[in-house]
């Protein structure tokens, strides 16, 4: 029998959710996937990038408290995350929503204005 993600120090029921969105199903599959991939699935599934959130499970799956981030392994953990971010953000169906929004296929407050 697997053990659930929220096994994992610092992780709760809402990361689990997360993460079955993504399809991890276990901390075994987490642990397998590591920190920068399994992110890279959770934004890929829909959760919104929150580097809070991102180095949490990196001290989580290291074993260490949420908060014992700091100094220059933060720094260094905060361009891993904006490497992910971009990534994701670069990828096709992120480009696909940015083609729709530059030609006007979307509505944004600013056309709800009236005249």
């Amino acid at each position: 029998m697997s053990d659930p993600v929220s096994s994992i120090r610092n992780l709760g029921p809402a990361f689990e959710q997360a993460c079955a969105r993504a399809g991890i199903m276990s901390a075994e599959d987490l642990r397998a996937l590591g920190p920068d991939a399994a992110y890279t699935r959770l934004l890929q599934a829909g959760t919104r990038p929150h580097f809070i959130g991102y180095y949490v499970l990196v001290m989580g799956l290291q074993g260490r408290p949420w908060n014992d981030c700091k100094g220059e392994e933060k720094k260094a953990l905060r361009e891993r995350f904006d490497a992910i971010k971009a990534s994701v953000s670069r990828a096709p169906e992120s480009q696909m929503i940015s083609d729709l929004d530059a030609v006007g296929v979307r509505v944004t407050a600013q056309d709800l204005k009236p005249v």
